[in-house]
This record gives structure tokens, C-alpha cells and sequence, in this order.
């Protein structure tokens, strides 16, 4: 049941990527922040719903997964640069490993995360695909 009410209250953040922008030094950073990490001053930060398009900053392709993982071997986790500026780790999906280099353009596309329980409920979210 906690996770589940987990899931809801995230929900927001699943399905929007919501940072945060410091309207003292425009640093963008996800997820939101309470304190901005470049300048230390709290209190002036403020939401922004970030585009979900951006670049590859890096990437791995991950050959020997976690049982969860298994039926997605081999799979893309890359860090993402969004054109807002902020970094976002998340998988490539709809693509193959020979299909990815840094500095492709990305965009966020909602994909299933996990499926829990006996009655399968399905949490989706966001994951990133290939511009091209």
C-alpha cells in the first residue's frame, strides 16, 4: 500500500518533467530542488515544466542486468542534457545499441516502468527515443 500511495504522490514528476529554476542564478536542475545547489540561497526557486527534449551527454548499454532487467538485455541508460540544461538519467528505448551516440537528439516519450502485485498494476513514466 505505501508504494503504491508512493506512486500517486509522484505522479506529477512521472508524467511532466518538473524541475526547478533559481530566479537568482537561472540554474535548472530535476528533479525539483528545495536549495539551489550553484548559489545555496533557499527560498528562490521556483517550478518549471521542462521541454523533454535534449541531447545524449553519455550513454552506457547495460549487457547484464538485474533479474528485473532481464527481458530488456541488452538496454540503453543515458545521461540526458534537456534544453533547458539540466542532466536526467533514463533509458533509450525504440532503438538498438549500434543506433546511439553522444550527442543525439532525444525526446521523452511515456513508457511502462513496472508492473507490481498479483493484480499487475502498471506504473508508466518517462523514458527517452531517438529524435531522428
Amino acid at each position: 500500500m505505501k508504494d503504491i500511495v508512493r506512486g500517486w504522490r509522484h505522479i506529477p514528476q512521472r508524467y511532466n518533467l518538473i524541475g526547478s529554476k533559481c530566479s537568482n542564478c537561472g540554474e535548472v536542475n530535476f528533479p525539483k530542488r528545495v536549495i539551489c545547489p550553484e548559489c545555496r540561497r533557499k527560498g528562490k526557486l521556483e517550478d518549471i515544466k521542462l521541454s523533454g527534449k535534449g541531447k545524449i551527454h553519455t550513454y552506457s548499454v547495460i549487457h547484464t542486468p538485474s533479474d528485473d532487467f532481464k527481458i530488456l538485455s541488452p538496454y540503453i541508460v543515458a545521461i540526458i542534457e534537456l534544453e533547458e540544461g539540466a542532466k536526467i538519467t533514463s533509458q533509450i528505448v525504440d532503438c538498438g545499441e549500434d543506433d546511439v551516440e553522444i550527442g543525439d537528439e532525444v525526446e521523452m516519450v511515456f513508457r511502462k516502468i513496472k508492473a507490481e502485485g498479483e493484480e499487475g498494476v502498471i506504473s508508466y513514466g518517462y523514458k527517452f527515443k531517438l529524435s531522428k
